[in-house]
């Protein structure tokens, strides 16, 4: 659960969509609630920056309420790449999460080509039904944080279908997977501080890959689940979409995650010092 605090609003979005033109400067910082069933189960931060060469992501979460009453535990990611014809291309991402009953911490590092090396703590546990993972899944592949930016093609209305209309091969250094995205709707959202506005509503359909157990309920419940949504609105100056608010159905309810604070605003010729969010 802990590890949904932290990644799921970073997750849910993509990146890939190649942009022509994308010479404009943005900022976004944004906190979360997260929730299962209406219960508040956690919060997370998320700040993105962006230019016409490169960006930076850092995110962290915790578990509040009666979640951390029962198992207390927080965490933080980061990633950071570069804009290659307006589109994000990763370099590196990090994410540490602890709890009370162990640590996990995971690096990847990347090129153009695709990722150069992954280094997991504690290691993945051997599982003779466990999909391999190939040096072909690790190519061509997104971080977990990269694919919350959805870069909107030149020209194109960022409020239609080309925000979601794409898949997205994502490598999280246990797993590489894809995610669908088809278009629903546009609805309008609001945030209790900052963006107030239209969003595109996004379905994901989840088609694992490798590093996966196919043999686990989870996995087969995922693939199954057609109840997975995320709400895209822009970063000011930019033409990049990120998650507003993300929904997922459980077996125990809906899993939530929606902006409290949504505060964007074009960031020409000045980059803030990282946040202790966990930029690597």
């Amino acid at each position: 659960m802990l590890r949904f605090c932290l990644t799921a609003v970073l997750a849910l979005g993509g990146a890939g969509a190649a942009m022509t033109d994308a010479r404009a400067d943005g900022r976004l910082e944004a906190r979360y609630l997260m929730s299962l069933g209406g219960l508040e189960l956690g919060r997370a931060a998320l700040i993105i920056e962006i230019d016409d060469k490169s960006y930076i992501a850092s995110g962290s979460g915790r578990l509040t309420g009666v979640a951390q009453a029962v198992a207390p535990g927080k965490g933080t990611a980061g990633a950071r790449g570069v804009m290659e014809r307006g589109a994000p291309a990763p370099r590196s991402f990090a994410m540490q999460a602890e709890s009370d009953k162990k640590a996990e911490a995971i690096r990847i590092v990347m090129n153009a080509s695709g990722v150069t090396d992954t280094r997991i703590e504690p290691p993945i546990n051997p599982a003779p039904d466990r999909v391999p993972i190939t040096d072909k899944d690790r190519k061509g592949v997104l971080d977990p944080m990269t694919a919350a930016l959805i870069a909107v093609p030149a020209g194109a209305d960022p409020f239609s279908a080309k925000a979601c209309e794409r898949v997205l091969s994502i490598y999280d250094g246990r797993q590489r997977y894809d995610l669908e995205l088809s278009f629903e709707r546009v609805e309008d959202v609001k945030a209790e501080k900052g963006y107030s506005g239209p969003s595109v509503v996004c379905r994901i359909a989840y088609r694992p890959v490798s590093g996966h157990r196919p043999s686990r309920s989870a996995v087969k419940y995922m693939m199954k689940n057609r109840d997975m949504f995320v709400w895209l609105v822009p970063v000011a100056g930019t033409k990049v979409m990120v998650p507003f608010r993300a929904a997922v159905t459980t077996a125990i309810g809906v899993a939530r995650l929606d902006a409290e604070s949504f505060e964007t605003e074009p960031m020409i010729g000045r980059r803030a010092t990282p946040s202790k969010a966990g930029v690597p």
